[in-house]
């Protein structure tokens, strides 16, 4: 009897999941069919690439981090191994704005631990009381403790408050546009919980780090020596590939409106571009949490309330495209972009100089920006109406950046409600999710809500629930 597999989701975890179970299908010889179902009208979410007139547009995720292998092991694997770029290590400062002029991230910083002494002293961003409580904290013990806390908290335990408005909010909390008073170490940065319980704190760690760095995860390897990795052509690309080997029957343009059990199979209703009954033996659940939340109301109200519980924002990036002509000599185009904090007040968030982070981003003589707002900060912005928002956008970057002539090309992607945000108690919230889900026969979580926000951490998520309906036989 044919097993029959529903991922609602046709993001990049939807298609993972989809992937990997047919892979595992064909291994173990197992009768397996798989339906896609997806809101939009086309896979892949937001792993969108528009390549505009030589200007290669990212309109979600621009790269991943290679220390995590699960989606540079997906590359290989497809067979994009050779279209792996690294990004500009020759062209990777960061700026931040503080009070209204832009200054380097001193080198040596990794993320909010300062590593070289040299450029610590001397940089301006942060007050000599400052970097007094910053360098203190290789002298304070552990916590005792091991509950969760948030980013605030922690780095400001560590290394000060002042720390924490300077690095830590813009640079680690914003990955995840979250509220820093509010994000959970455990949920988003445990490998810093590690460092502190292990070593002692984050300096120590980072010396000892230093002087014997951790081994090579095992798999293939990244192109240059990078933290970063993106495909020549874009991060589409990788969704494309998925797409061509994925098998699944996909109903695109359509909603799940109804989820029940019958007997020993779930009853899916699907409403849009077809409208029809689906039955399945598994259904993988690669939605927001929230969309999850309605999905699961009716066969369990507490596991709903639950996912329901995970907050989200709206954010949106603003693509601009330049010539270089029109770049003044005294912009910081030397780096990979620019960060804004809360208080300075601004409407933009972020500011990355996609055209320096990699190569073949724009023609020769064409600059190309992508400019980040709303979350947590400002999310009106990002639902203001394309022309006005553009209106701001550039507006911003003239003040900020100094770039006053009208952009030759833009670009808009809203992600309204897309971003999870992993509030102090997440871990411990998204362990009893899973404990209810399991549970309920057939029935899988998947995607960023839960363990992670980058393409790596997705990928691993499908991964994860192939391996709870088709058990890997060889481990």
């Amino acid at each position: 009897m044919t097993r029959r597999v529903a991922i609602v989701g046709a993001g990049i975890t939807g298609l993972s999941a989809a992937y990997y179970v047919e892979k595992r299908a064909r291994e173990q010889a197992v009768d397996l069919s798989v339906t896609l179902i997806e809101a939009a009208p086309r896979g892949g979410g937001k792993v969108i690439t528009d390549d505009v007139r030589g200007f290669v547009i990212e309109g979600g995720p621009d790269s991943f981090v290679t220390d995590k292998p699960w989606a540079l092991a997906l590359c290989h694997e497809l067979g994009l191994g050779e279209h792996l770029i690294p990004c500009n290590t020759h062209h990777n400062k960061v700026y931040l704005l503080r009070k209204g002029r832009l200054h380097a991230y001193p080198e040596g910083f990794r993320l909010t631990i300062p590593t070289r002494l040299g450029p610590f002293i001397r940089t301006r961003l942060i007050s000599w009381p400052g970097k007094c409580r910053m360098a203190a904290e290789y002298f304070l013990p552990a916590r005792p403790r091991d509950e969760d806390e948030s980013l605030g908290s922690f780095i400001g335990r560590r290394f000060g408050r002042e720390a924490v408005e300077i690095f830590g909010g813009p640079l680690m909390a914003g990955i995840y546009v979250s509220d820093p008073d509010r994000l959970s170490m455990r949920g988003a940065f445990p490998t810093f919980l590690d460092m502190e319980r292990n070593h002692g704190g984050l300096i120590r760690a980072a010396r000892a780090m230093k002087r014997k760095p951790p081994p090579r995860r095992a798999g293939p390897a990244p192109a240059g020596n990078a933290i970063f990795n993106t495909l020549r052509d874009g991060m589409g690309r990788l969704a494309a590939a998925l797409e061509e080997r994925v098998a699944a029957t996909r109903y695109y343009g359509c909603t799940v409106d109804g989820l029940s059990r019958s007997g020993s199979r779930w009853q899916l209703s699907i409403s849009g571009a077809r409208t029809e009954a689906l039955e399945a033996d598994d259904v993988v659940l690669a939605t927001p949490a929230h969309r999850a939340a309605v999905l699961v109301s009716a066969c369990d109200a507490e596991l709903a309330g639950l996912l329901g519980g995970i907050r989200f924002v709206s954010t949106a990036t603003v693509s601009l495209a330049f010539l270089r002509e029109d770049v003044p000599a005294g912009c910081p185009a030397d780096g990979f972009g620019v960060l804004l904090p809360a208080r300075e007040n601004r409407k933009v968030i972020a500011c990355t100089y996609s055209s320096n982070k990699f190569k073949h981003r724009a023609p020769h003589d064409g600059v190309l920006l992508r400019v980040f707002v709303g979350g947590y900060r400002q999310e009106a912005v990002a639902e203001l109406p394309e022309a006005e928002l553009v209106e701001v956008v550039c507006r911003e970057v003239a003040e900020v950046l100094g770039i006053h002539a009208p952009p030759i090309l833009t670009r808009v992607y809203r992600w309204p409600k897309g971003n999870p945000q992993y509030d102090v108690g997440h871990v411990e919230r998204v362990e009893r999710m899973e404990a209810m889900a399991a549970r309920i026969p057939g029935l899988h979580l998947a995607g960023s809500s839960y363990h992670g926000v980058g393409l790596p951490d997705c990928i691993k998520s499908a991964l994860r629930v192939v391996d709870r309906i088709l058990p890997d036989t060889a481990i």
